[in-house]
């Protein structure tokens, strides 16, 4: 342990248990850093290109479940129940650190859903609603694989209105007409991951879908939906990639027009895609929330249909179908269905489906740890809206999840766990060497965290299902991917020091290394008085 003070040379190892230091071998980066301390810069976003989004760090992870103006308590630990055989469980601690704000007012529930809900109605729901709650996605974090934000159903659920909703979205999965345009995906067994893991590993192929991505199902169902006179009239949505796909799809298969307002930092092979499939697509803003707003507004003006991309029965419903195929072609007992979360329209759907046919099986989410939308609303216990939302998984970074799929999933699902980037990139790479196959980011996400879940609790036999939802990747971010999987794998690991810019600094820096290999140096200055230097130690 070296001794960490105020001058200018710090040196950090994160990831490697010293011991086995002098087995790596050091490749060192830099980068420009200018006035901010080394130890803040490795907790806060980069906004730097594609070079140095490698080399951002997972959150920390605080020793114990804080409450802020409560004493503080180790949490039990929850076991997410036993398939097959199990060997021995680890009784050490974990890690968890949350957040409490005051209580808000609750938010009543939507109506029972049913054909005739509109979206009309919903945003009549959502304005009387109390102001929405903000939170910062690093006030719940707990480990990788632990299944966190169970929800809270200590008030009891049930009752008639319940049933009748329950029906209504079992009736309706199992009549949609998504099969107009949506293929039924192939449930394909992952022979090298299940060796890994030692559990029976399926993989749901979302990404071989006609637009590489599940959100043209929930598209097409809302939209076939409607009467001849909206279908006249078009249709308009916003997205940033893959429900603009699924509108644009629907859109030319029902034989309407269809507007997308999509970020003006969209890049250009996903609105050039949406184009291709004979949409209009507007670029507005900066953010999603403006091309949002864009679009909402340009909708009531000229009397088009806004279509949601998870807040709407009908939507959910079309997600639903992914969690009546699994039903169908899985045979035998399954332990868990592993869903990845941004809106929640995937998981609410696939919920509403399998918990009314088979209840054991559990409902699984999966969220980035710097997006965790869903888990944040769960833990509060309402919906909640993050004050800022990792991008790396572009497509769940949601900052507040639907009103509708938060009741669903308050309901019926059994947890969220939360992955970090690197083990996204790590999972990306798995699916790459078992099927060639190279998923987005949001797409490898269901399998990051069926991974972590398993190690976490050291799970052996059974089954599990991960749906692979998306493969909608930018080809610019496959080298930040290639940085980050061995990461992810705890092949390597990123670390990182400040040299004063005099002479003898990097001998000095050799002495505090000790034996090891310097393959790479590089680094640029942040200052005339010191340079910020990243490096990397591999097996």
């Amino acid at each position: 342990k070296l001794p960490l003070h105020k001058k200018p040379l710090f040196f950090f190892l994160l990831l490697l248990p010293p011991k086995k230091l002098y087995k790596r071998k050091i490749k060192l980066y830099a980068t420009k850093r200018r006035s901010l301390s080394l130890a803040t810069w490795l907790l806060v976003p980069i906004s730097q290109p594609d070079e140095m989004e490698a080399l951002r760090l997972a959150p920390q992870q605080p020793p114990l479940l804080r409450l802020h103006g409560a004493a503080e308590f180790r949490a039990p630990l929850a076991l997410a129940g036993r398939i097959g055989t199990r060997t021995k469980p680890s009784s050490k601690p974990f890690n968890v650190s949350a957040t409490l704000s005051k209580p808000a007012a609750e938010i009543s529930p939507l109506p029972t859903p049913s054909r005739d809900n509109s979206l009309a109605e919903t945003e009549e729901a959502a304005k009387v609603a109390a102001p929405r709650r903000k939170v910062s996605p690093s006030s719940l974090q707990y480990p990788p694989g632990y299944l966190g934000a169970v929800p809270d159903r200590s008030g009891g659920c049930g009752g008639d209105d319940d049933v009748i909703g329950a029906m209504g979205y079992l009736t309706n999965i199992l009549s949609s007409k998504v099969y107009d345009v949506a293929i039924e995906s192939p449930l394909q067994f992952g022979p090298k991951l299940s060796e890994k893991l030692g559990v029976n590993v399926w993989l749901k192929r979302e990404d071989l879908q006609p637009v590489f991505s599940f959100k043209l199902r929930g598209a097409y169902n809302m939209m076939a939906k409607l009467t001849k006179e909206q279908l006249e009239r078009g249709v308009i949505c916003s997205s940033a990639g893959n429900h603009a796909q699924g509108v644009a799809l629907a859109a030319k298969r029902l034989g309407c027009n269809a507007i997308i307002a999509m970020p003006v930092t969209t890049p250009d092979i996903k609105w050039q895609s949406v184009e291709r499939l004979g949409a209009t697509v507007v670029l507005v803003g900066d953010s999603y929330d403006e091309a949002q707003a864009y679009a909402k507004q340009r909708g009531q003006q000229e009397g088009l249909t806004f279509v949601p991309p998870f807040d709407h029965p009908d939507v959910i419903m079309g997600q639903g179908t992914v969690g009546m195929e699994i039903v169908r072609q899985m045979q035998g007992p399954l332990h868990a269905i592993f869903v990845p979360v941004g809106g929640g329209g995937l998981i609410a759907g696939i919920a509403a489906y399998v918990k009314r046919v088979n209840p054991d099986v559990k409902i699984i989410g999966v969220e980035p740890a710097d997006a965790n939308a869903m888990a944040l609303s769960l833990h509060h216990n309402e919906r909640v809206m993050l004050d800022q939302v990792g991008g790396f998984a572009d497509g769940v970074a949601v900052k507040e999840v639907g009103e509708e799929t938060f009741r669903l999933c308050k309901e019926l699902i059994d947890g969220v766990v939360l992955v970090s980037r690197d083990a996204i990139c790590a999972s990306i790479k798995d699916m790459f060497e078992e099927k060639r196959s190279i998923l987005e980011p949001a797409g490898a996400l269901a399998l990051a965290g069926a991974e972590a879940y398993c190690k976490y609790y050291d799970i052996k036999g059974g089954d599990i299902v991960a749906i692979t939802s998306g493969a909608n990747m930018n080809f610019d971010k496959l080298r930040v991917v290639t940085e980050l999987a061995n990461v992810g794998r705890k092949k390597e690991a990123v670390l990182a020091t400040v040299l004063p810019e005099q002479p003898g600094s990097f001998k000095h820096f050799c002495e505090l290394v000790g034996p090891v290999n310097i393959t790479e140096f590089k680094y640029r200055s942040s200052s005339e008085k010191e340079a910020v230097v990243l490096y990397r130690s591999v097996n």
